[in-house]
């Protein structure tokens, strides 16, 4: 007979084992050790990944008197997973139709609501739980039907100033979904299932679901001494007829698991598509509320994101939990969803899932992660060609019977590394007249002004527009009725070479000349844009535009939106790239990296540029005269052991400071030995750099407040309230608050200039 202290060390080693095994063998540990201490009956997972469903399982028991297993069909009440998954949905299917914009007022389109203080919240105010409603109003506001109690949230006063605070508030999804009923002409019931469910294939997702689904439904409390199954727990939705912006959804795991899919794919799925990429990035991108972020629809990283569990990207990711015990947490950056689905307030409403929900997250984020996403081939998808490459395919048709002058540097060359200048100067039926070159000179080497030169190959003039003019003038430009312009941009406000297109375009549309720009890629993507919007009243040769910091747009796009927003009335033709995609860094084009100016070394400087760059007007080295240009920053009156430190702290995403002593040989502190940090950036798709500048400037506001020049930090910036801020000693994450409705313009703004697709 096995000694009993044996046998327990055998249990407790098997169920080590156990805990030991994939993470994915341990989501069924750690759901069946919370089932067996009562924290719920059971619960269904679904674990997404590039698509593929790599874990699906039922636990426990789906109702437990009478005794009734789970089963992975299982239909739940999905609580307020419905303001996501019906709700935002639905609105922003009304934004793509054009009856309804997230800035408008809600009294707009429900004028009885615009009262006691409600008359200028905002669709989009509600959708982040920033409107300044109550949380809930009254049970007993409910009692007589939901007309009286629609009235009665009409009567309602805020409980905060619109925009001012976040409230987790019912009432206004409520309100987002009568606003659904209105602009779509059908109750929120039947405009889901027309416009979101039924294209998907959603055929186990509705409101008030039929004596078929009735039958899998997991039941959750008792209601006149019956179980609730298929009928909804909110006592709020089950009053308005258990249709409401709130709750009252009910779904499977499976369906669950398309709606996820079609987010991830950018708002299609099999064909079908329910909303635009562009509606879908707008619905899920984070937005800064008091106390963290929210999306449209979705939380963030706020006290509600707790199913989002430790390893997947704080700021990156979107979810949403239910009541009953559900929860949603996509995350697009490992492509993976993970769907948590349990009645956990069944039989006796005391069962508790928050911390289960977490811990699941943070297996499926374990278990996504061990092997990298695939990158996308550029042998399957073909090459990127650029303006040039694709003019030279063309045989040069635009030119063709042209008088040419060409703004260029080193950096204008096709793919097989043949400089523009020569091989428009030998094209047939092009005449090459003469060259015009930037800042850095026609080959990209002078850190100074440029002089006029003459090309040693071609024996053709150059005339510089970095020193005595900026612009070509009429004396430059005779003989000539085309400008080509072939440059290299770094994709960022303050690099000057935007600056020479925008100018470059005023004395052609002056001088009755055309303007044809070969576009290349910006090396940031084309997806991504952070920083303020330049102040008006501060253009200047490192502002031409009113751009954000990063603007997330090529040569090509900005010469369409130059010509329209400053009305220049250039005879302007595009000849666009073929293969590049906005998501695309430099690094996925497969081109060859020639560096655009002197300092700009590599792409992962040039990828910090944006951010460290806005210091170098002031005091600190920005590295120029190092091996390291805009991958380190310091002075000699800096610690950068202290700075290090201080920077860790912050937890900015994606990137790492390290102290670094160095003697820059050039630009400030010549000569001097300066301590300082270098920037090391290790997960590019999560590095904001903008935001890492801020960070760094806050940092030396607060570590330096005498030696550093804070008030040199807004020469670049050109934004005076974030300059305010900085100088008050606030911190980075508030002043990025500041930017944010200027961004969401400038999506708006942009958006009729963009050539190429995600």
């Amino acid at each position: 007979m096995k000694h009993p202290l044996l046998a327990a060390v055998a249990l407790a080693l098997a169920a080590a084992a156990a805990r030991a095994g994939t993470p994915l063998q341990r989501i069924d540990t750690a759901v069946n050790d919370a089932i067996s201490r009562g924290q719920l009956p059971g619960a269904v997972v679904l674990v997404l990944h590039r698509g593929e469903v790599i874990h699906r399982k039922a636990y426990g028991l789906r109702c437990k008197q009478p005794a009734e297993p789970m089963t992975a069909d299982t239909v739940f009440d999905l609580a307020s997973l419905t303001k996501p998954v019906a709700t935002a949905a639905c609105l922003f299917v009304l934004v793509e139709q054009g009856k309804l914009r997230l800035s408008d007022r809600v009294a707009q389109h429900w004028p009885a609501f615009g009262k006691n203080g409600k008359e200028k919240i905002t669709v989009e105010q509600l959708l982040l739980h920033t409107g300044g409603l109550i949380a809930d109003n009254p049970l007993a506001d409910y009692q007589d039907g939901r007309e009286k109690a629609l009235e009665r949230i009409c009567q309602l006063k805020p409980v905060a100033e619109p925009g001012s605070r976040f409230v987790y508030s019912d009432v206004g999804y409520i309100v987002l979904g009568v606003l659904v009923e209105r602009l779509g002409g059908m109750p929120l019931n039947e405009f889901a299932q027309k416009h979101v469910f039924a294209p998907l294939k959603m055929t186990e997702t509705g409101f008030r679901p039929g004596e078929k689904l009735k039958g899998r439904a997991a039941p959750t409390e008792k209601r006149g001494g019956q179980w609730m199954r298929g009928e909804v727990h909110d006592p709020r939705a089950f009053a308005l007829g258990g249709v409401a912006g709130h709750a009252g959804l009910f779904s499977t795991a499976d369906d669950l698991a398309r709606f996820a899919r079609m987010l991830l794919r950018g708002g299609e799925l099999d064909g079908a598509r329910v909303l635009s990429r562009a509606a879908v990035r707008r619905m899920t991108e984070p937005h800064p509320v008091p106390g963290g972020l929210r999306s449209l629809g979705w939380d963030v990283r706020t006290a509600y994101s707790s199913n989002r569990g430790d390893l997947f990207a704080r700021d990156r990711g979107f979810g949403h939990t239910g009541f009953t015990g559900t929860s949603l947490w996509i995350d697009p950056e490992t492509d993976a969803a993970v769907i948590f689905l349990s009645n956990r307030v069944h039989p006796d409403g005391k069962g508790s899932v928050t911390r289960l929900r977490g811990r699941v997250a943070t297996l499926a984020a374990s278990a996504v992660t061990r092997s990298p996403a695939p990158r996308r081939s550029r042998a399957s998808d073909g090459p990127v060609l650029t303006g040039i490459d694709v003019l030279v395919r063309d045989r040069f048709a635009p030119l063709n019977g042209r008088r040419v002058g060409l703004v260029t540097n080193h950096t204008g060359r096709d793919r097989d590394g043949r400089a523009t200048i020569d091989l428009l100067h030998k094209a047939p039926g092009v005449t090459l007249v003469a060259l015009f070159s930037p800042e850095h000179g026609i080959r990209g080497a002078l850190d100074e002004k440029v002089a006029d030169g003459k090309d040693d190959r071609t024996g053709l003039p150059i005339f510089s527009l970095y020193g005595a003019r900026r612009k070509p003038t009429a004396e430059t430009l005779r003989g000539i009725d085309t400008l080509v312009f072939d440059i290299q941009d770094a994709g960022c406000r303050f690099y000057t070479y935007v600056s020479t297109l925008g100018l470059v375009m005023e004395a052609a549309a002056g001088n009755k000349v055309k303007v044809v720009v070969l576009d290349r890629p910006n090396p940031l993507g084309g997806l991504a844009v952070e920083g303020p919007v330049l102040d008006a009243g501060r253009e200047s040769f490192v502002g031409w535009h009113a751009l954000p910091v990063r603007h997330g747009m090529t040569v090509g796009e900005l010469a369409r939106l130059f010509n329209a927003e400053r009305r220049i009335g250039c005879d302007l033709e595009v000849v666009k790239m073929e293969g590049w995609r906005r998501g695309d860094l430099f690094d996925r084009t497969g081109l060859e990296w020639v560096s655009p100016s002197p300092n700009l070394r590599s792409l992962p400087a040039a990828l910090l540029y944006p951010g460290v760059g806005l210091l170098e007007t002031t005091n600190v080295s920005v590295g120029r005269g190092t091996e390291r240009p805009f991958e380190w920053v310091g002075a000699p009156w800096i610690d950068g052991r202290k700075l290090a430190a201080a920077l860790a702290a912050e937890e900015l995403p994606g990137v790492r400071f390290v102290p670094l002593r160095l003697t820059p040989t050039a630009s400030i502190h010549k000569g001097k030995a300066c301590g300082g940090v270098q920037v090391i950036v290790d997960d590019w798709s999560r590095f904001e750099p903008v935001r890492t500048g801020l960070a760094i400037a806050c940092t030396l506001r607060k570590l330096y407040p005498e030696a550093w020049q804070a008030e040199r930090f807004g020469v670049l910036l050109g934004h005076r309230a974030t300059l305010e801020g900085l100088k008050a000693g606030r911190p980075w994450r508030e002043l990025e608050k500041v930017w944010q409705a200027d961004l969401r313009r400038w999506a708006e703004r942009r958006r009729p200039y963009l050539l190429y697709a995600e």
